[in-house]
């Protein structure tokens, strides 16, 4: 049975995501630095605190997930300060600091830690993709590392909310690194929007048109993560299948 490890899995996308998965027949390390009722009700053993803004968590997390293959490594968790907070006259230093380790240092690290697991399912899935059984094929492994559209700077076209804008550019930025470093290894990285969702992160764009539910999301992005192989490694993609600039 494959396995996944998401973040941020207490609520919003990353909780439908762990439910999706769940479905799909993945071993699912829900993770979140809240245990809360949406973690606790889902349907696996294995719901873990995880505080990716911190190093120790993360090392801990780590130490318990053991050395078993990992086949999708899912980075949801993030978080977003009121935009009245996020602009040139007001962002604070403690304000970038706690943006950035939670949205940016936060997927690296963790991703970091979980690397041995992330090769070994590629090692099986190269030795299930040489085997003439197609019963025994075994998707490559994949981080899917969610992102937002307002990290690309390319499509910036109207400032503010500088922290949360900075940190999903860095992220996106990471993400790209690391797929080259291990598109050769055979890990595929995919760089997610989700577009607008209704989750109590930024509730000012709960009212707006193109807001959607956390399950609607999942499902486009879920078709966008299992659907890229290693040629597209690295690239970043709205929940509807299309390429974003960055």
């Amino acid at each position: 049975m494959p396995t996944a490890v998401v973040t941020g899995a207490n609520s919003g996308v990353g909780h439908k995501f762990a439910e999706k998965l769940i479905d799909e027949g993945y071993t699912v390390y829900a993770t979140d630095v809240v245990i809360g009722e949406a973690l606790n009700g889902l349907k696996t053993e294995h719901k873990h605190h995880l505080d990716v803004s911190s190093p120790a968590s993360i090392t801990t997390f780590a130490q318990e997930f053991g050395d078993q293959p990992l086949d999708i490594l899912l980075n949801v968790a993030g978080v977003f300060i009121p935009r009245p907070q996020d602009t040139l006259e007001t962002i604070s230093q403690d304000a970038l600091n706690r943006i950035f380790q939670i949205n940016t240092f936060g997927p690296l690290l963790l991703t970091q830690a979980l690397l041995p697991n992330l090769l070994s399912a590629a090692s099986l899935s190269s030795s299930s993709s040489s085997s003439s059984s197609s019963s025994s094929s075994r998707l490559p492994p994949r981080i899917g590392n969610v992102s937002s559209r307002v990290g690309s700077i390319a499509d910036n076209s109207t400032s503010g909310s500088y922290a949360y804008r900075a940190s999903k550019t860095a992220l996106n930025s990471f993400s790209k690194c690391i797929a080259l470093d291990l598109k050769d290894k055979g890990v595929v990285v995919v760089i997610l929007h989700p577009g607008m969702v209704r989750t109590n992160m930024d509730a000012g764009q709960a009212g707006a048109k193109e807001t959607v539910e956390p399950e609607v999301a999942v499902e486009g992005l879920w078709e966008v993560l299992r659907g890229k192989g290693i040629e597209e490694t690295g690239r970043f993609w709205h929940r509807d299948g299309y390429e974003l600039p960055w």
